[in-house]
């Protein structure tokens, strides 16, 4: 069975989620800072009665402020061991299906896209990048994610 995934932009780029690790998409009903929290954790949100810890995709790619950190931006949420993230994202557009698996990305790209994804795979909507959410969660190192401008 050929892998399916959820398409998102990420940062003004179009990606894909492995949709194993999306448990749901969302939009964020409230948004709370967290203070001393790493750069990349936009805040925390509720969903149902538990807790999202909220990653801001495009710091984490070292690629400057989401642009809607606020209620209403579009986040897919993952479980990553055993805890609850919401992703935020800048649109979730699709699912669709994985017609190879991933391949290095050959190209130089902007920010920390090629630590923080899989490769890229075909697709009917053409080459997407998988993104990687274990490393978007984890977050880029200190001096990538500060300061950095946006693509």
């Amino acid at each position: 069975m050929k892998e399916l995934l959820v398409v998102v932009t990420l940062a003004g780029r179009r990606a894909a989620l492995r949709s194993r690790d999306v448990q749901s998409v969302i939009t964020l009903e409230l948004l709370t800072p967290v203070p001393c929290a790493p750069p990349h954790i936009a805040g925390l949100s509720g969903l149902r009665s538990r807790v999202l810890t909220v990653i801001d995709a495009r710091r984490a790619l070292g690629l400057g402020d989401s642009a809607r950190i606020e209620a209403g931006a579009p986040a897919a949420v993952i479980v990553h061991e055993g805890h609850s993230y919401a992703l935020l994202v800048d649109e979730v557009e699709d699912v669709t299906e994985a017609w190879s698996t991933p391949e290095p990305v050959r190209a130089r790209m902007d920010g920390n896209w090629a630590a923080m994804s899989h490769g890229l795979v075909e697709t009917a909507l053409g080459p997407l990048l998988v993104a990687d959410v274990a490393a978007l969660i984890a977050g880029g190192p200190a001096d990538n994610s500060a300061g950095a401008e946006a693509a």
